[in-house]
């Protein structure tokens, strides 16, 4: 029975991407559908969210569940991270107080305490009695006295640069850092890519657009048609189907007449140089109230001087009238044509710059030596799905509609890996059979990749889409 289901599986983002190798992990006979010419082209993927510390607007329940699923994503793709802490602070004008973080923080820590204690493969966030720390004016200033190291080794390492650069006096003390680690989205894309064309049992065809589904006479199965590169019509049977279309999951919706509520944001991050960079930054966020002009400001680094910045303000990465809603006729949301032409065509070099410039100007509000960074190249956007109606959700993953039809509805990366797993428990319900087969590690294969072999088709990705290759390259204390 393993061997003979077919599942289908529409957009080869993360969600789908994770879906096909656990399913093929499983002995499934698996068909990827992939508009685009590569796996993995989504909304940009900076960091894991592991406790959502990002975050204060959220639950403390989504906080630990985002922290279980960034253990597990860290297990799963090993080669995808970039291992550096965060750093957060709260500028004086923020109605926010460090003290209101810390029972968060000590409610994570207890949790990563009782997972490493369940499984000691569980400690991928470095020491429990190190996932956070507070520094103080004193020490601050001391640190600000003393060199960087030429590689990072310590959290008082990592602090040294912002120590040096922040005027401590604008900010509410102590500063925290915070074991929330980096991932690059083009070594996630590399190693998924590398995995999938290792089983037989999985078809990635990409430059294949899914035109229309339908159920079969039976009311079971699913016939997908879909238009391949060459133009040509095509028509897949499959016995079940995992809409992982991203922002544009509605539209499948639509085919069959499901009805969602969801919203879409459409939010970009500016890629910039620090020519003046000569130390190894942590990544660092300003907090800030979102939407107006003192919105969270988010310090991404990579190597060779180059970050990845966002500024939640509508000038930076917000914008007017960038989130919408489905309707009663249509589970998916309408974005007007201007971030259509983003989305699909192309961004004006003026927007680029006056983007990016501003994004620059929100974090030198800060770290005033930033100022002299410049444009590092084209924004990484896309638009996020929200399942539901609450803007401010950010651990989400799967639904299911009719009969064997799932949605991954992740929000976060990290989420990919509950959906696969949902998806095979309710393959289970719907056909009466077991089909998860354990072995000691879920997704063997990503385990044994090599990291080399990685991080090159990384740095191609990341050229042919028209990126520096620094964003694929390993930055921190890299896990091999």
């Amino acid at each position: 029975m393993i061997k003979n289901l077919h599942v289908g599986i529409v957009g080869g983002g993360m969600a789908g991407s994770t879906v096909a190798l656990r399913l093929a992990e499983q002995g499934m006979n698996v068909t990827l559908f992939e508009e685009g010419t590569t796996l993995v082209n989504g909304p940009p993927i900076c960091h894991l969210h592991a406790g959502g510390n990002l975050y204060r607007e959220i639950s403390d329940e989504q906080c630990i569940t985002l922290l279980r699923q960034s253990i597990d994503t860290l297990r799963v793709f090993p080669h995808t991270a970039n291992i550096r802490p965060t750093v957060i602070a709260i500028p004086t004008h923020d109605n926010g107080n460090p003290e209101q973080l810390l029972s968060r923080l000590q409610k994570l820590q207890q949790e990563y305490a009782f997972l490493i204690e369940q499984d000691p493969k569980n400690k991928v966030l470095g020491a429990v009695d190190d996932y956070f720390k507070l520094y103080d004016q004193q020490t601050l200033e001391a640190l600000a006295r003393q060199d960087s190291p030429p590689k990072a080794q310590t959290l008082d390492d990592w602090m040294i640069p912002v120590a040096k650069n922040l005027n401590l006096n604008e900010f509410k003390l102590p500063l925290i850092i915070v074991q929330e680690y980096g991932l690059s989205i083009f070594r996630i894309a590399a190693t998924v890519s590398l995995a999938l064309e290792k089983f037989d049992s999985c078809a990635v065809l990409t430059q294949s657009k899914v035109t229309h589904i339908q159920h079969q006479e039976d009311n079971i199965g699913w016939e997908v048609c879909y238009t391949s590169a060459q133009n040509t019509q095509h028509t897949v049977k499959v016995d079940y189907l995992v809409n992982a279309c991203g922002y544009r999951t509605g539209t499948l919706d639509d085919m069959p007449g499901f009805k969602r509520n969801r919203l879409v944001e459409f939010k970009a991050a500016y890629l910039v140089h620090w020519p003046d960079c000569k130390e190894e930054w942590p990544e660092v966020i300003f907090h800030g109230e979102r939407g107006t002009p003192n919105g969270m400001a988010q310090l991404t680094p990579y190597p060779d001087g180059y970050f990845q910045l966002h500024g939640m303000t509508e000038d930076i990465t917000l914008f007017k009238e960038g989130m919408a809603a489905s309707s009663e006729h249509s589970a998916q949301p309408k974005l007007s044509s201007l971030f259509h032409r983003k989305l699909t065509d192309r961004w004006y070099q003026t927007e680029i710059e006056d983007r990016t410039e501003k994004a620059i100007k929100h974090v030198a509000q800060f770290i005033p030596n930033f100022s002299n960074a410049v444009v590092g190249g084209s924004p990484l956007f896309g638009a996020q799905q929200i399942p539901g109606d609450d803007p401010s959700l950010r651990a989400a993953d799967v639904s299911f509609a009719g009969v064997n039809y799932a949605r991954a509805e992740i929000v976060k990366a990290s989420s990919a890996l509950e959906v696969a797993d949902a998806i095979i428990a309710n393959l289970e319900q719907e056909t009466s059979n077991t089909y998860c087969q354990e072995s000691p590690q879920r997704f063997p294969v990503t385990s044994t990749l090599n990291a080399d072999e990685v991080v090159s088709l990384a740095k191609k990705l990341a050229n042919d889409r028209n990126f520096p290759t620094a964003l694929a390259r390993p930055f921190g204390c890299y896990l091999s």
